[in-house]
């Protein structure tokens, strides 16, 4: 049996090529655009991909199944469960294999059995898969957002997300009865989750990429909890805050993604055309570095830097409904930029500019922008004459942790729908932890009409450092 795990850092997202080395079939598991990497993988180990399987609508990437299934002739294996309104509405028009709770799946002599396993989503399902040419015993469980390594799927984004009210509790009760099932698997068996930390579709993830089932019976508490009274109250304390993008991708993947190989590619535009062709309502991204974007940016631009949160951020803060423009340093780092914001749909990309753009805003006779760093010594003074509002835009755990006594709480995602709520009587400076969340905040308010606005240069960790006040909840 072949065997790769493909992870997307940005995402914190996994997806699996298996295959059998005797026949030359391979399936893909919850494929994402990037359907190229999957292709090349198969065609360097002799294999052809003839299946690509899903093991629920996701809600935090596009799905890459339906490209690589136009891309490789591959067949579509989506689930039938969870009722009418939880079924992939392109499912008979694409040819799909609609699989149920039991199915067999073959590929070559390696099997896929179907188990039905709600309780993130109704309709999820998880891929037991055995070697036969080696033993009738399977070796993993490709559990999607069934069960991670150290935690268990959210129950509660059909209601936080999808607005279906009062859903959360029951969900929650349909996974601690899915569960049970996950613990009566052999010990022995394998288990290759969807996710790793930095996903928002858990609370607790591990760094592992993978485990087994004996292995997590005890050390993953939502599969050790025997209680379900207990279960359902732990499951649904504490999860992050689901960005409002999970909404669109559910459902972009139950209508159908629009597949990317018939989408124009955005061009590299005229620098000189930067000022006639961005219009008021465009969102333009700037993914230069934050210190670059400080120094100088085209107003009402949007800091998203490249790295690891670049997909993540843009779907807390880029509209779906917009036209959108990128800035970047060169070539390389817009093919980048461009690559990680289709893999969450953002796709009406009109083109890209270098940097060189910023020169022909200026020579166009319009001014720059830039965003004043504040030192930790700088922010304690002001702080004392109380001529100043503080906003921290880190999450709720690291607020807890501490926090400065006058600052005002914000976190990064809340901050585009809470613009209102900022006085503008004031100068305003926002920090994060260390200076990253802080930058993309900055761009936010300016571009929301704030006009004095500074960063904190370090952010918290610089306050600290400082031997700052600092107050703990």
């Amino acid at each position: 049996m072949f065997f790769r795990r493909f992870y997307d850092e940005g995402l914190a997202q996994a997806s699996y090529l298996i295959g059998c080395e005797r026949s030359g079939e391979a399936v893909v598991v919850d494929a994402t655009r990037a359907v190229s990497q999957y292709a090349e993988a198969a065609a360097a180990a002799g294999l052809r991909i003839v299946r690509a399987a899903e093991t629920h609508i996701h809600a935090d990437f596009v799905s890459g199944s339906r490209e690589l299934a136009a891309l490789s002739g591959a067949t579509l294996l989506l689930s039938a469960e969870g009722g009418h309104e939880w079924q992939y509405a392109f499912g008979e028009s694409d040819g799909a294999v609609l699989v149920h709770d039991g199915d067999i799946v073959p590929v070559g002599s390696v099997r896929l059995a179907v188990l039905h396993t709600p309780g993130h989503t109704p309709e999820h399902v998880s891929y037991l898969v055995s070697d036969l040419a080696a033993s009738d015993q399977p070796i993993g469980l490709i559990s999607g957002d069934f069960v991670f390594v150290g935690d268990v799927g959210r129950p509660d984004l059909l209601e936080t997300v999808v607005k279906m009210t009062g859903t959360m509790e029951a969900a929650a009760r349909t996974l601690f009865r899915s569960l049970a099932r996950f613990r009566a698997l052999p010990d022995f068996v394998q288990v290759w989750p969807g996710h790793g930390p930095g996903s928002a579709c858990g609370k607790a993830l591990g760094e592992m990429p993978q485990s087994t089932v004996g292995y997590e019976k005890f050390a993953n508490w939502g599969v050790a909890e025997r209680d379900e009274e207990r279960f359902v109250r732990q499951v649904l304390e504490g999860q992050p805050d689901a960005p409002p993008y999970f909404a669109v991708m559910k459902r972009m993947n139950r209508e159908g993604p629009r597949l990317l190989g018939e989408l124009s590619r955005p061009a590299r535009q005229d620098p000189a055309s930067i000022a006639r062709r961005v219009s008021p309502g465009d969102v333009v991204i700037d993914v230069r570095a934050a210190e670059a974007f400080s120094e100088s940016h085209i107003p009402g631009s949007l800091s998203l830097p490249l790295g690891k949160p670049l997909s993540t951020w843009a779907g807390w803060v880029v509209p779906y409904d917009r036209q959108i423009f990128v800035i970047a340093g060169d070539a390389t780092d817009a093919e980048r930029a461009l690559n990680e914001i289709a893999l969450i749909g953002l796709d009406r990309v009109a083109g890209w500019f270098a940097s060189d753009a910023l020169v022909a805003w200026e020579r166009s006779g319009r001014q720059l922008e830039r965003i004043a760093q504040m030192s930790a010594s700088e922010l304690a003074a002001r702080v004392k004459r109380a001529d100043v509002t503080v906003i921290d835009v880190r999450n709720d755990a690291e607020w807890e942790q501490g926090h400065l006594a006058s600052a005002r709480h914000v976190p990064l995602g809340q901050l585009s729908s809470l613009l209102g709520e900022i006085p503008r009587s004031r100068p305003v400076v926002v920090h994060c932890q260390s200076g990253t969340r802080s930058a993309i905040a900055a761009s936010i308010l300016l571009a929301g009409g704030l006009r004095d606005v500074s960063n904190l240069r370090g952010g918290f960790n610089e306050w600290t450092r400082e031997g700052m006040p600092v107050v703990r909840d």
